[in-house]
Order: C-alpha cells, then structure tokens, then sequence
C-alpha cells in the first residue's frame, strides 16, 4: 500500500517528491483520467509555488553567508594592525598606531552589532581610512592596503544581498511562504492523490499497478531518509 509522505519531510525534500510524482505521471498514458489529470495539474501548480518560495527563503541565507565574509577581512586588518604595532621598527609601529586610531573607533566590537548597524559603522571606517593622511599611511604597511580593499568589496557584496533579501521579504505578505506551501502539498499528496491510487490500484490494478508502485517507491524512498535522520542528531537548518 502507498505510504502517505511524512510531514516531518523538509521542504526541500517535499518539493523534491513532488517533482518526481507529477514527472512519473508525465511519462504515463494515465491522462484519460480526468480525477487524477485534476489532482497532478494541482500539485504542479502547487509544486511551481514551492519551487519559488523556497528561493526566497535562500535570500535570508545568502545575507548571513556575504554578513560572514565581510567579517573576515575586517578581523584581518584587527589582526594585522596589532601584529605592526609591535613591529621592532619604530617608523612602522608609528606609521601603524595612525592607522589603528581610526580602527579602534570602531574595533571588532561592530562585528556583534544589527546587520543595518554593523553595515553603518563599516562604511563609516571605510570613509575614515580613504582620507589621504591614512591612505599614505595604509601604503606603508604590507597587506594593510589589499584588506582594506577586501573589507570594502566583501561590504558592497553584502549591501547587495540586503537589498535582494529585502525585496524578497517586502513580497512575502503577498506570496506564501515556504512552510505553508509545504504543508498544501502535503495533504494534496496525502488526502487526494495516495487515497486515489490505493483505491484504484485495488479497482483496476493493470491500469494503475505500475504507476501506483512508483510512487510508493518514490515516496518510501523519502519517507527512509525522514527516518534515518531522526535516529541521530540533526544540524540546525534555515529552510524547515
């Protein structure tokens, strides 16, 4: 007997199953029905609306992603400025104390700080270092320049994908979310389309035998990956 699909699926996995069923009723002369013709055009259209919430949820990944990389070259030049102002030559550890006055306004203390406020006081160091007086000072310190430059493209990378996340969340009160998505093709799958093919694989087995088994293979197949991973200890996700 078709298993139902088990709620506890991922999104991604729901989407997936989804894919794969109205793929296999594609490939079958089973479009003379009119009752499941009905129900595989539904999850089609519903599949597409999965598809596509699912990628606006990824926005809200990409932001901590480009939030991470900016992190990285602004902790480098922490680390580089405190590695010349123990420099043994004084004019080194002269020319970097200059530089290290105007980082130490703003630290890596900023790093802890709202996305919106971290991205304010990373653009207002870089307005700080591009005055002349630091940038003849940064030219003199080995790599100080090259992460002052990484600094400024990993902050641009991630003031992009802010504003992608942010038009994807400014559309999210008129599209439904991933979640509740999932939870539509769930009970398409599991109230309408399993309950169909049980019956009629029972009424008209030479007809809908092999379809029926397909997709008790392909939603069985999901439903052994649920279980094996409930059976260890699960990383956190962004995507439910």
């Amino acid at each position: 007997m078709i298993p139902m699909l088990m709620s506890k699926s991922r999104v991604t996995e729901v989407d997936a199953v989804s894919m794969r069923m109205t793929g296999a009723y594609h490939s079958t002369t089973l479009s003379s029905d009119p009752h499941l013709s009905g129900m595989f055009t539904d999850l089609d259209n519903i599949s597409k609306a999965l598809t596509a919430a699912i990628n606006r949820s990824k926005a809200e990944s990409v932001l901590e992603e480009k939030d991470e990389e900016r992190d990285r070259p602004l902790r480098s030049l922490s680390y580089l400025l405190a590695g010349y102002l123990h420099h043994p030559d004084p004019a080194i550890q002269e020319t970097a104390e200059t530089v290290d006055q105007v980082f130490e306004k703003y630290g890596l203390r900023v790093i802890n700080e709202s996305y919106a406020t971290e991205s304010s006081l990373i653009a207002s160091l870089l307005d700080d270092l591009s005055k002349q007086k630091l940038q003849d000072a940064i030219a003199q310190l080995p790599g100080c320049a090259d992460t002052v430059s990484a600094l400024q493209t990993a902050q641009e990378a991630f003031e992009t994908a802010r504003i992608a996340y942010e038009q994807e969340k400014a559309e999210e009160s008129t599209k439904a979310n991933a979640t509740k998505v999932k939870a539509e093709v769930l009970k398409l799958i599991n109230e309408k389309i399993v309950v169909y093919l049980r019956a009629m694989e029972v009424v008209d087995e030479p007809t809908y035998g092999n379809f029926a088994r397909t997709i008790d293979t392909i939603i069985d197949e999901n439903n052994e990956i649920v279980k094996k991973r409930g059976k260890k200890p699960e990383e956190k996700t962004l995507i439910p």
